[in-house]
């Protein structure tokens, strides 16, 4: 017995050459090429996301570096990390009244005005504006002993870079804003400019040009006034920013005509430790012929003999290459300064004193 086939007619869809199938959407395509579509499109959008955040980390550092250079970028900078030699500053060796009242201000309502710092080597600071309140802080520090109060300052931290010209002039700008600030402290801006060894400029007088640009022609010329005034006197005067503008004028006339003069200043003042504002500005009035007892041809008699003219305003400048930089040496009668980038300050004592010592023994 024979089985018949049957036969069924089963329509099959016609192949359309120009039909697209969308990508995603082939039924057709296996699990590999679907992986390989998928890896492809996660790879194109992470690598969108890496570039999104590349530009955000980008535009960030550059509003960061923008900031810094405007110094508005503040931090609390250890003490100790803080170096003070880039800039001769208006560090006076005397009276400072003024920083007894920023101390206790900064004590009672802190500090409203961060201290400006560049970055420098092995992870410290150099100070370019702020000194007296760095000092107000380290006194504070002294006086109490709190390290987590006073032990750290705030401030702003400026890119390096800068000139320094214009750094000096910054910090000049800064020192006229104070009302009080006097033409012998003016003068003695000018004159630790010029013997910064990192400064062109070696003449005082040019550097008033220099660091005083925005003031006026006749304030520039009483500040030239005052400089063989700090100059000649500066070590043996308590309150130098105490004298008066005329005082000023006048002695420092009279110490080119006078022969002696200096001499006799600087005795008169020298072991005279306990004297006031009023003593010694007593002192110089008589000596420049404003007091009651004016010596108008020469210095008091108990003074050391006077020195010829020539030698009174006798001044011998140069520069040594030493392997921290250029040292400005200034020679004057009863007076020798080296200035050098380094902060004499940490080296030990009796080291400092037995090289010292050997120095003077090899120039008698």
């Amino acid at each position: 017995m024979s089985r018949k086939r049957r036969m069924f007619d089963i329509d099959l869809p016609q192949d359309d050459a120009t039909e697209t199938v969308p990508a995603g959407k082939d039924a057709r395509r296996g699990p590999m090429a679907a992986a390989i579509t998928e890896t492809a499109e996660s790879a194109r959008d992470r690598a969108a996301i890496e570039a999104r955040i590349r530009a955000e980390n980008d535009a960030l550092a550059q509003e960061h570096v923008r900031l810094k250079r405007a110094g508005l970028i503040t931090d609390l900078i250890p003490l100790e990390m803080i170096d003070t030699t880039k800039l001769i500053r208006d560090r006076r060796p005397v009276a400072d009244f003024d920083l007894a009242e920023l101390v206790a201000s900064i004590r009672e309502i802190g500090l409203s005005n961060p201290i400006r710092v560049e970055p420098g080597e092995g992870g410290r600071y150099e100070l370019i504006q702020g000194w007296r309140r760095l000092s107000a802080y380290r006194q504070l520090l002294e006086e109490t002993g709190d390290a987590e109060t006073w032990g750290r300052i705030p401030a702003g931290i400026a890119a390096r870079g800068d000139q320094l010209e214009a750094l000096y002039r910054r910090m000049v700008d800064e020192n006229l804003v104070r009302k009080d600030i006097s033409f012998a402290e003016m003068a003695q801006l000018a004159v630790h400019y010029a013997m910064d060894p990192l400064t062109r400029e070696t003449d005082a007088e040019k550097a008033v040009a220099i660091l005083f640009r925005s003031a006026g022609y006749q304030k520039r010329s009483y500040i030239r006034n005052f400089i063989p005034l700090v100059e000649r006197l500066g070590e043996v005067l308590m309150y130098p920013q105490e004298i008066p503008r005329a005082l000023g004028l006048s002695l420092s006339q009279r110490l080119d005509e006078v022969p002696g003069l200096v001499t006799a200043i600087r005795t008169e003042l020298k072991d005279w430790d306990t004297r006031s504002i009023t003593d010694e500005l007593a002192v110089l009035r008589r000596y420049a012929g404003q007091g009651g007892e004016a010596l108008p041809e020469g210095p008091a008699p108990r003074t050391a003999p006077p020195a010829p003219p020539s030698t009174a305003k006798a001044k011998t400048t140069f520069q040594l290459a030493r392997p921290q930089g250029s040292a400005k040496c200034t020679a004057a009668n009863g007076r020798l300064e080296i200035r050098l980038p380094r902060d004499f300050s940490t080296i030990d004592r009796r080291k400092l004193e037995a090289a010292v010592a050997a120095m003077l023994d090899q120039i008698e």
